[in-house]
């Protein structure tokens, strides 16, 4: 039995090269049993079978690929080759796979997805709305939507209806200086303005906020500034008082508590963040306590688990309604209205009513006596969301929101996590670190989620997040809300105004923590323009992580290791152009930026600083030893890799002789310039004048590789895109168009 050879016989053999030989032989209960004599196909099965619970979590994902492809392709031939691609994938499954669990999971991821294309298209034709071609001046008559008070900035922005007009959109928004705000501008107003209108904003470098987008699924065809003093032609109806009562709330708020503390009061209560400081808010988005600002699930879930509870303790101190009743289900009703008429009272804006959908489904499973906090509930919330508001998949709320509950439930999820802070009979002390604890591995583990989306959308993130947060929000939810609740009703009697106190008190506190933290060194880390696909692998590792619960839950870190190190190599640009040509910014070798107009304006100066993932002034390019400028235009000379770069950019409107600026453009390997530059214009590599960013919107260039990214690159050719074709019309420019670079050479 020795010289055979077995696993048996392999024990018996002491040595000699037959026995080393079948020393590495295994014995088949060394494996696990679903590793034996299994095809690949049979051990996706048995995976799938053991994950079948989780499958439902990928219904939401399988839509948000869809709607991602819609926005990503940007034509509808494109959109026609994606949808029939997901139905040839869904018909192979269905026929080839159909009894096996897998076949039936790629039958539906594909069918989801071309169902979320088709659903984002449908939307987009559905909310398409006329749009202003070109700046107007103009006087007419409209109908007030909404009013947004922006105390912090001197302003009230206007929503308008101005029903049939040859030169204004059905839809604008106005921006009317507050001095000249009067009382009178509610919802339901009709007024008489004059307004210097301008279609909306598109982005002006790759990467930049998209302002153009937004305001097509919002309906809106222009913004603007109102000129000279508004008429009101009739005053808003009684039916439009909820707006009326939540402005005058916030109005109390502040009058209670001055300051930075009232318009932060004011934001809890109605959602108004009009009011808060600039300083403030940047503080607040620095140290990661931003969160707060914006009506969500925090805010939500405070207000509903404080009407819980107390309907239910005070119903149950009667013995009669404690045994007739099933109290759970009475204080859950209530729970659930408290959350609707809050939605309601902040706005309504697409977070607070993804916190409201998010908390009725977990007082319905409380009533049905099911687990309330699963990863289904917010598969749910995601999918009612992306139905009726599938534009929401791209924008930074969507994804923040979803990303950190997600996060959080499935760390919580996890048996050695739960084991760790189940609650259990011990001294409050301990009960009060293991707390702590769970807080802080909360917060980090949020902050590790959401950077890769605050990265890619703003460029930067906190890194003390999780640490401030240990503090602000039990203070927040704790005791500032409840405190500021409790004034609230005091009030009805004349006794608030002590509890007004201790709520300013908490609030300044609040707000010194975000100061702390966001002053402290390292607090923020920036980062350039992220590229789309890096940005895919890290949220598709992240989902993998997040809704698998074996073992290959872990090949998620695949795609997430493989997205940092595209991060790490990707080299930032070295000039970045906006779309109109006028501000040109120059990255020299130390990573500082200089900008060619010194006047360029904070807007536009925080704009590229942020895509360029720069902190600090930018200086003034005439300042820089490699450049010699001059009133009308400023040549730089640099280096990178192995070929010195000449660049030529003009910066006034002053007539140049044809011939000057001939010379010089065939002196320079780049030129650019806000002007129409003629045919004599020809440097040695591009030429990038008011004609090809027409086409093409802003750009930036990385020298060393001779990579050109351009804003039309990055947001595509969708409708709400005004790039101007070859023939100098505006629309949609030929697909054939958009490699600049090869196109130029």
């Amino acid at each position: 039995m020795r010289d055979r050879v077995s696993p048996k016989s392999a024990r018996g053999t002491g040595f000699g090269p037959i026995a080393v030989a079948l020393s590495m032989l295994f014995d088949p209960r060394q494996l696990p049993e679903y590793w034996q004599d299994r095809q690949p196909l049979e051990k996706l099965e048995i995976w799938l079978e053991r994950e079948r619970d989780q499958l439902a979590l990928w219904v939401p994902v399988a839509l948000g690929c869809g709607i991602a492809a819609w926005f990503r392709l940007a034509d509808p031939a494109w959109w026609l080759a994606f949808v029939s691609l997901c139905a040839a994938v869904a018909l192979f499954a269905i026929t080839a796979g159909q009894e096996r669990r897998a076949g039936r999971a790629l039958f539906c991821f594909a069918l989801l997805a071309a169902i979320g294309c088709a659903l984002i298209w449908y939307r987009s034709w559905s909310v398409a709305a006329p749009v202003l071609e070109r700046p107007v001046v103009t006087t007419f008559n409209a109908e007030i939507e909404h009013v947004e008070p922006l105390l912090a900035r001197n302003m009230v922005r206007l929503t308008l209806r101005s029903g049939v007009h040859p030169e204004v959109p059905p839809r604008v928004r106005v921006n009317v200086p507050l001095e000249k705000a009067d009382a009178d501008l509610q919802d339901g107003a009709l007024i008489q303005l004059r307004a210097r209108l301008m279609p909306p904003a598109m982005p002006a470098l790759p990467g930049a906020y998209d302002f153009a987008e937004r305001a097509w699924f919002q309906g809106l065809g222009a913004t603007g500034q109102a000129l000279g003093e508004i008429r009101v032609l009739r005053k808003a109806d009684p039916v439009f008082a909820l707006a009326r009562y939540r402005q005058r709330l916030s109005d109390h708020v502040r009058s209670q508590m001055p300051g930075a503390a009232g318009a932060i009061g004011a934001t809890l209560a109605t959602g108004d963040r009009g009011a808060i400081a600039e300083a403030d808010a940047e503080a607040m988005r620095r140290s990661g306590l931003a969160h707060l600002l914006s009506i969500s699930g925090l805010h939500v879930t405070a207000v509903v688990g404080a009407v819980y509870l107390l309907v239910l303790r005070l119903l149950a101190l009667s013995q009669v309604l404690a045994l007739r009743f099933r109290l759970p289900v009475v204080a859950a009703a209530c729970a659930a209205l408290a959350a609707l008429s809050y939605t309601l009272l902040t706005g309504a804006e697409v977070p607070t009513i993804r916190a409201c959908v998010a908390a009725l489904l977990v007082l319905v499973a409380l009533m049905m006596g099911r687990s309330a906090i699963t990863l289904r509930m917010v598969a749910a919330g995601a999918l009612f969301v992306l139905i009726f508001w599938p534009e929401s998949l791209v924008g930074p709320s969507f994804q923040l929101s979803f990303a950190a509950v997600t996060a959080i439930i499935a760390l919580h999820d996890h048996p050695r996590i739960k084991a760790k802070f189940m609650l259990r009979e011990e001294p409050w002390l301990r009960r009060a670190a293991r707390f702590v604890l769970s807080l802080f591995i909360t917060g980090l583990v949020v902050e590790i989620a959401l950077m890769p989306i605050a990265l890619y959308h703003f460029h930067k993130a906190g890194l003390y997040g999780a640490l401030a947060n240990i503090i602000a929000i039990p203070l927040t939810t704790f005791l500032i809300m409840p405190l500021e609740a409790l004034a609230l009703l005091l009030d009805g009697v004349g006794l608030g105004a002590p509890v007004w106190w201790l709520c300013e008190q908490a609030l300044a506190g609040l707000i010194g923590l975000a100061h702390f933290v966001a002053s402290r060194p390292g607090a923020v880390t920036m980062l350039p323009t992220m590229p789309v696909p890096v940005f895919a692998l890290l949220l598709l590792g992240g989902l993998w992580l997040c809704l698998w619960r074996e073992r290959w839950r872990a090949l998620g870190l695949v795609p997430v290791l493989a997205g940092l190190l595209m991060v790490v190599a990707t080299r930032a640009p070295d000039l970045y152009i906006t779309g109109d040509g006028r501000h040109v910014a120059i990255r020299d070798e130390r990573g500082q930026l200089a900008m060619l107009r010194s006047r360029g304006g904070d807007f536009i100066r925080d704009m590229i600083r942020e895509n360029a993932g720069v902190e600090g002034e930018l200086e003034a390019l005439d300042a820089r030893p490699d450049a010699s400028c001059n009133a009308d235009s400023c040549v730089v000379s640099l280096r990178r890799g192995k070929r010195d770069w000449r660049i030529l950019a003009t910066r006034s409107r002053h007539h140049i002789p044809v011939l000057a600026l001939a010379a010089a453009c065939r002196r320079a390997d780049i030129v650019v310039s806000e002007r129409w530059l003629p045919q004599a214009c020809r440097p040695r590599w591009l030429k990038i004048d008011r004609a090809l960013l027409s086409q093409v919107g802003g750009m930036t260039i990385d020298l060393e590789n001779q990579r050109i990214a351009t804003a039309r690159d990055r947001t595509g050719d969708h409708q709400w895109a005004r790039y101007r074709l070859g023939t100098g019309g505006v629309g949609p420019p030929r697909r054939d168009d958009r490699n600049v670079a090869s196109r130029l050479e």
